[in-house]
């Protein structure tokens, strides 16, 4: 579930790519035969000198004093004929070298902190939105999220496939905002889904208690926050039932793909998230025949509202029927057609969740 858009690892303080290691090596090879054909008016030598700062950003300390006393070596024995440095000048070297090696201790360490509060955040995150399972009870799921924010995992989307006593229930919502600021209510949207999954006999009920959630969570916010709402779909497979049933909170409706038809779910909508109202008005639960090989997929509206250079929104029905034979899953083709269709990514999170019967329903016991 990364997103492929995120910094290379050079730039999250991972250890530098092979060829920033060997630049500095090539270029001093370079210079030095080049000093070696070049005529004796003509001193290139001293070029070497700006190879320590540069040696810095790609070796450590240790890496990087080397560097630099080769450096003074080459510009200092005058027989190896790479350069006639004298006094002030070899001195001037010495303390281009001396820095160098500062500046690579410096990096080191701030590396080495930024690879250890990245690997903190990541595994923050990953306790939030963990990756779904393969399958859960007799229910396939693939799912992908894309946080519209470089350089994390978890965003304003959200979606989660938990069984319990009651079946497979499913949930995929889309908090007011994205990003790190939205992922206090993402961990509380999901806390209360996962004990509506084990407390909770009726999927509207699941729903009210989510809203029930977010309307707490909106009294006790700052006044800079005085409403917070999402929207959300919940899915739940009961046992022993070939069917499935579907409650929606103001989200994008799913598509229902049974051989090559792909559709649709109408369902009778609900109000967000969040507002208040799912509680003394109970939402209404829709019910659809299911049978194995039967595919839902849900989505959030970064899907469907993300745009193209023309601004033309991304057809996701149209093109699902075509994407649905990329041998490798449906969710990455969906991904991958979509950045390709805005030229990159769209600005907004991702979240793609598919989920079908392949097998017998098991009996409820």
């Amino acid at each position: 579930m990364r997103r492929r858009r995120q910094e290379t690892g050079w730039l999250r303080g991972e250890p530098p790519p092979r060829w920033a290691r060997i630049a500095p090596a090539v270029a001093l090879v370079v210079l030095v035969l080049a000093q070696a054909i070049t005529p004796g008016d003509v001193e290139l030598g001293f070029f070497l000198a700006g190879l320590p700062p540069v040696a810095a950003f790609a070796y450590g300390a240790a890496g990087t004093a080397v560097f630099a006393a080769v450096v003074l070596l080459l510009l200092g024995v005058h027989e190896l004929g790479v350069a006639h440095a004298r006094g002030t000048d070899l001195a001037t070297v010495a303390v281009v070298g001396v820095l160098s090696v500062v500046i690579a201790w410096v990096r080191q360490r701030r590396d080495a902190q930024l690879v250890s509060v990245r690997t903190v955040a990541e595994a923050a995150q990953l306790a939030v939105l963990p990756p779904v399972p393969e399958r859960v009870g007799p229910v396939r799921c693939s799912g992908l999220y894309r946080a519209a924010q470089q350089g994390t995992l978890v965003g304003g989307d959200l979606y989660d496939v938990r069984a319990g006593p009651y079946g497979v229930r499913a949930l995929v919502g889309d908090v007011q905002g994205h990003g790190l600021a939205a992922v206090g209510t993402v961990a509380a949207l999901l806390g209360a889904f996962r004990e509506g999954v084990i407390d909770d006999a009726g999927l509207a009920a699941v729903a009210a208690r989510l809203d029930r959630r977010l309307v707490a969570d909106a009294a006790a916010t700052s006044v800079e926050h005085p409403e917070l709402f999402a929207t959300a779909v919940l899915v739940e497979f009961p046992p022993g039932l070939d069917r499935v049933r579907i409650v929606s909170c103001g989200h994008p409706p799913a598509l229902r793909m049974r051989g090559r038809l792909v559709e649709e779910v109408a369902v009778d909508p609900g109000p967000p998230l969040g507002l208040g109202l799912a509680g003394p008005t109970p939402l209404r639960v829709t019910e659809l025949p299911v049978r194995p090989g039967d595919q839902l997929l849900l989505h959030t509206d970064g899907v469907t509202e993300a745009r193209d250079v023309t601004g033309h929104f991304y057809p996701l029905a149209d093109r699902v029927p075509v994407l649905a034979r990329d041998p490798a899953g449906l969710v990455g083709a969906v991904w991958r057609d979509l950045a390709a269709f805005t030229d990159g990514g769209p600005h907004d999170d991702v979240a793609l969740l598919l989920l079908s019967l392949d097998g017998e329903v098991p009996a409820a016991g």
